[in-house]
């Protein structure tokens, strides 16, 4: 593998990283105002981004860099103040993760592509899930409307 290759194979996995951690932190605040109805699965989505955020954490340390730590709190895209908020905001997450998990897709190969399609898949379920409907090319359309959540100052 070429350095350039394996740098930008880590730039993307610093991207997916930063993406789970924006993900764990949202869904703290979709599983304080999911209805009751909901939590489960809102709690199965959170455990799911911190089991892909710990496995991104030991891939970027493997290929000798520094994993990006999470932000002390994160912006969100709209006022999350109802159980109908939390789920519209759940399926953002999901949306957002899905297009850095594309971009991770794009940038390796072999075991590690397989699995960042794997958490793309996964991703785009759970969007459908909580939307109630599917989109085309899920982590690609929405990549280029959708900017990743962003670190408060």
């Amino acid at each position: 593998m070429s350095e350039s290759t394996k740098q930008a194979g880590l730039t993307a996995l610093q991207a997916a990283l930063a993406a789970e951690h924006a993900a764990v932190y949202g869904y703290g605040v979709v599983g304080g105002r999911i209805r009751e109805g909901r939590r489960t699965e809102a709690r199965t989505a959170y455990d799911a981004h911190r089991a892909r955020r710990d496995t991104l954490v030991r891939e970027v340390r493997d290929l000798g860099g520094k994993p990006v730590p999470a932000a002390p709190g994160y912006a969100l895209p709209f006022a999350v103040t109802d159980s109908e908020s939390a789920v519209r905001l759940a399926a953002e997450l999901e949306d957002r993760v899905a297009g850095v998990y594309s971009d991770l897709v794009r940038a390796t190969t072999g075991e590690r592509r397989a699995a960042a399609a794997l958490a793309l898949r996964e991703a785009a379920v759970r969007a459908v899930r909580w939307r109630g409907g599917s989109v085309a090319f899920p982590g690609l359309a929405e990549r280029a409307a959708t900017a990743s959540a962003s670190p408060t100052a």
